[in-house]
This record gives structure tokens, sequence and C-alpha cells, in this order.
């Protein structure tokens, strides 16, 4: 079987290069020999099936064997030298791509849509190396780097913390290198206030309530969204783009899911019926500004019997009256009033549909085209309610409350892939990880470097899988599951498990601040973004923007995309092992090729330049 490997890979291969392969084919031979011997592999003409132990007993000398055969492949697949990737200046040390207010004015744009991302205005923008600041430290592990982070990985002033609110003073203590964030009895006694005004006996029913997914928009430093994780809650910050002090830079700092985002005057990245409550404490928003359009969106993307909270003096309006002018909105869009409490207004998303299709005048009218497989992409914001004829028009209270969400058909198998592949990344894992970061003398097992692994993003995530995978293995990890705006949209299927996730034009860099990330997953991408024409380079660049210091990348994909990303990652100072797995075979887009399946496994080390860098930035 492993002769006929071979002469398919020499169909593959050989006419594009005649006289190369002709030397490449013979050391093919030599390769498989040396692989074979390193670990023992059963195939099947028919199908191919993945042992879990495939990365068991690993060893460099694979590693190295399959490297020098991938350089001789590089001849044949037309992978030239690639020209030198510089390095960018300090002033891009907290690089955002796409957040320009300066250039989005000179564009045009005003009424708040200067404030927008807007990727077109700086496309033009030269991609680079974005460097650490110079005092840079590895943060600190989970559960301990979300009370503790070094003050000198984000940006923000003794200043800028001294002129932030009197609740952030109180759980924020900036020390000489590092901020601390204190437990506060205010906000476990603000989530159970919340939860008693839904009728609840206290915020540890939140979950068996249906509540399990938490847009928490203008977080602050994602105190309340820490506490709700605690209690099983899957919270999402968001917050807009901000030059210093972001609130979602340091939310992902401290280890908590956190997107760049707002209500301006676009559709947020998420599907129709996406969340069970959208919180706003303090976020700055008029909800009843633009004629009732941002409340609309806070609908579109809430699921039926989900609740909307504000709280403090955001609800302020311009009529002087602090929730009347909201209410009449509200009304409009078929809200239900629940209860005040002092600064905390509370109102639920209806559970019939058929209340937008009645005669009361002035109710918002649902939308024509509700088709869930459109993006909400770029698209403005509606003045119709969506999602009224979904399938998913499930109240949250109708969900079990004793279990977790029971799966879609379509999940399981993605799951049970993912499953089989982390056990095996962690296997791999393992070695390389204590190659560099040995087990002390008289330690039990091998403890993991201080951030591996919190904040984890599946770039291409299908249904879930991995996310699920993680869960399964008992991993203390969230994932941003990310699913690519051309591809099948299975958004509204990661969203019914109770995960995040969010839409993304892998073309375009990532809303998010630099090393935000412990680890980049992405299976089929390299050859999915090839086939749609997107730069791989800009693909990889933006990667290693959002990547952490001595963080992880995992790409699956075909031989002939793996090797370009390979000699892209030497060029952005990654150390690439590139891993064959032998006997499985890689299926993209649902086409299963005839060539080895690989895994390319890269460890960002910690960036540091020389002397002789910096004089030429």
């Amino acid at each position: 079987m492993r002769r006929n490997l071979i002469r398919k890979l020499c169909l593959v291969f050989g006419p594009r290069l005649p006289r190369i392969w002709l030397i490449l084919c013979p050391v093919s031979v030599v390769v498989l020999i040396v692989l074979s011997s390193s670990s023992s592999s059963s195939f099947d003409s028919a199908t191919v099936t993945v042992k879990p132990d495939v990365y068991v007993n690993y060893r460099r000398l694979k590693d190295q064997a399959v490297n020098d055969y991938l350089d001789l492949t590089s001849l044949s697949v037309g992978v030239g030298k690639l020209k030198e990737i510089k390095v960018c200046g300090r002033e891009r040390e907290h690089y955002v791509p796409c957040y320009n207010v300066s250039a989005n004015l000179l564009s045009g744009l005003k009424y708040g849509e200067e404030f927008d991302r807007h990727c077109e205005i700086s496309r033009g923008e030269p991609y680079c190396l974005v460097r650490p600041p110079k005092d840079y430290k590895t943060p600190l592990t989970w559960p301990v780097g979300r009370d503790v982070i070094w003050n000198e990985n984000v940006k923000i002033t003794k200043d800028q913390f001294l002129s932030s609110g009197s609740m952030t003073k109180r759980l924020m203590l900036m020390e000489e290198n590092q901020i601390s964030f204190h437990s506060d009895d205010g906000v476990k006694d603000y989530a159970h206030q919340v939860a008693e005004m839904i009728g609840l006996r206290n915020d540890v029913e939140f979950y068996k309530a249906g509540v399990r997914t938490v847009l928490d928009v203008g977080c602050g430093f994602g105190s309340f969204g820490a506490h709700l994780l605690s209690l099983k809650l899957m919270t999402v910050c968001m917050a807009a783009y901000e030059l210093t002090g972001s609130q979602v830079q340091i939310s992902l700092e401290r280890g908590l899911p956190a997107i760049i985002g707002n209500f301006n005057s676009r559709q947020l990245p998420f599907p129709y019926l996406s969340y069970d409550m959208v919180h706003c404490a303090e976020c700055g928003i008029l909800w009843d500004d633009k004629d009732g359009l941002l409340l609309i969106e806070a609908d579109r993307i809430l699921k039926p019997g989900g609740y909307f909270v504000l709280h403090g003096s955001s609800i302020s309006t311009k009529k002087g009256s602090m929730a009347s002018p909201i209410e009449e909105f509200a009304r409009k869009i078929c809200w239900t009033f629940v209860a005040q409490q002092e600064e905390t207004f509370i109102w639920q998303k209806n559970i019939d549909p058929h209340c937008y299709l009645s005669s009361i005048q002035g109710v918002i009218p649902p939308c024509r085209d509700e088709r869930e497989d459109i993006p909400s992409y770029y698209q403005p914001l509606a003045s119709c309610v969506g999602g009224t004829t979904s399938k998913r028009w499930i109240p949250i209270q109708n969900r079990s409350s004793s279990s977790q969400i029971t799966p879609a058909d379509e999940f399981y198998e993605d799951f049970e892939s993912s499953l089989s592949a982390l056990r095996n990344y962690w296997s791999l894992l393992t070695p390389l990880i204590f190659s560099d970061h040995p087990k002390r003398p008289g330690d039990e097992d091998p403890l993991p470097p201080y951030n591996m692994i919190r904040n984890v993003m599946d770039m291409n995530a299908r249904y879930g899988g991995l996310n699920a995978a993680f869960l399964e293995e008992g991993k203390a990890v969230w994932v941003m599951n990310v699913v690519p705006i051309r591809a099948r949209n299975t958004l509204p299927v990661i969203f019914d498990q109770g995960f995040a996730g969010v839409l993304h034009d892998w073309c375009e860099p990532f809303p998010t601040y630099p090393r935000t990330y412990d680890m980049l997953h992405a299976n089929g991408l390299l050859s999915y973004l090839i086939s749609e024409r997107c730069s791989i380079s800009n693909l990889l660049l933006e990667m290693d923007r959002i990547l952490r210091p001595e963080g992880w990348v995992v790409l699956s994909d075909d031989v002939v995309s793996i090797e370009k990303a390979r000699s892209i990652a030497t060029q952005i100072r990654w150390e690439a092992r590139v891993i064959d797995l032998e006997n499985g075979a890689s299926q993209v887009r649902g086409s299963t090729l005839d060539i080895f399946g690989k895994d390319i496994f890269v460890d960002k080390k910690k960036f540091e330049v020389e002397p002789k860098h910096l004089q030429d930035v």
C-alpha cells in the first residue's frame, strides 16, 4: 500500500516539474521508510482511519525527516522565496487594523460611522510584524491570570485608571507592574438582584432558567462577565474600539471572552436569535436614538423569552424621563416590561411571533426576507423585526433545565472527529512544550507554561465540534468559534450549543487587539482561502498579530496549502514543526485527497528583535 501511495504522490506532483520529481520520488521512498520505522500504521485501500495513538512515542527524528521531505516538495509546488517581512514600529504595539477615525473622517464618514470598522479605507496599509511591548510578560495561568495581569501587556495609564468610574477603581488595583482585580460583593449582589427581578431565587438559577449566553455590551473590564462565567454562563464582552484602556483588550488579557463591536450603524456579526440576555451597565449607548434601530438590533439577536437588562445613567434620555422613550420603542417590538429596581430596568422578548403580525398601531413589522443563510455581515441596521419565521424560534424557558443543550444531528460528526483530533494534538503538544519547559525534579506531572491554554480561536469552526471537544476533555478554555462568511452559515448551530461565535471574512483582519489568543486552530481554512484568492501571507501575519508570544497554531490542510504556510511561517519567525499524520487522509470541503493529511504545529516564541533589526524600523 505504501508503494501505491508513493505512486499517487508522483502522479499529483510529477507533471509540474518532472526533473525534480525524478529526484524527489526516490527520496520520498527513503522518507516513508523512516516514517514507517517510527510508527505502526495500517492502510485500507478503500478507507483511511486515524488511530488515537498516532502521536504516541513521538520522535524529533520523524519530524526532521518530514521537514526534509517538504523542503524538496516546495520546489515542485512552486513556492518561491518570499520578500522579507518588516517589523512594525513601536507605535503599532497595540495596533488594530480597520479602525482609523482620522482616515474615516477624511473619507466623509460621519454620524457615528467614523467609529465603525472600515477595512476598505485602510486596505492599502502594508502588513508588518506587530511586536510586543518592551516589558511584555507571559500572562499568568488561569484562573490566577483572571485576577492579576501585567500592566505593560495592555495600553492603560495610571491617569486613565484614575479617571475611570468609581466601580472600576473599587474592582481594580494598579500597582507598580501589575493590575489586580478583586472579587467584589457588589457584582454578586447585582447579579442576584437581576435574577430576583426576573423571578428567580438567586443568580445560580440563571442557567436552569434558560439563560446560558449573555452579550455584555460595554463590559467595563469584565468583572460582571467573570462572575457569570463562574455560573456556567457563556458571557461575551463587546465594546467599541478604544485607543487606550480598552475594555476588550483587558478582558481578553484576563482570559475572558471579548470582541470589538458596536451598535452604531451596522448589524452585529451574529445571526438571528443568538443570545439569551443582552446586558448594558453604563455602556454609554442611547438606546432610544435613531428611531429605535438599536433596540431592533438587540431584538434581532435575542432569543424568544430572552432578557434585555439596562442599568445606570445610560438609560437617561433626551426627554428627561428615565425610561419612557425606551418603553415606547420596546412596546413596538413586542417586549414586556418586567421590573425596575433603582437604576436597573429589565424587558423580556415576546415568545409569540404572531405579536408582530397584530394590527396594533405602531408595532414594528417582521422582515420580509428572514433567510438565515444570509450573513449579517456589514449589513445596515434594519427597521423590521427578524427571526419570527425561524425554526429556531424556541423560548429559552422551554429548554431542559437539568442538562446541556442537546446538539443538532449534524453536530455529532464534527464533534467526534474534533475530539479525536484534540486528543492527538495534546499527545503531540506535550513533548514539544516540555522540550522548552522541562519538568522540574519532584514534579509528579509536567506543568504547562503559564499561558497554555485559555483563549482559543477556531478559525473555521464548522459546527463547533472543537469547542465541544475541549469541554468533553475538561480543559479550562473558552473558544471563539469563527465561521467564514462565504462558508455554510453554521453559526446558529454553534449558538444553540451555548458557545460563543462570530461571522468573519478572513480576507480581512479580525476585530481584536494584538496578543489576545493562546491557540489558533484552522481545519481546511488555507485551501478554502486559496480558492477564494485571499492572501495566505496576510492571513498568517494577522494570525501572528493576534497570537500571544509562546502561543500555538494548529493548521490542518492539504500538503500544498501547508507547505505554503510553512514557508511563510519561517519568514515571520515561527518555529514550525510539520507532522505527517501518515495514515490520515485530508478532507477539504467534502473532497478526500489522495495525499498525506498534514498538521502543522507552530510554536511562536517570545518575539525579541535584535538591535540591528531595530535600526531598520
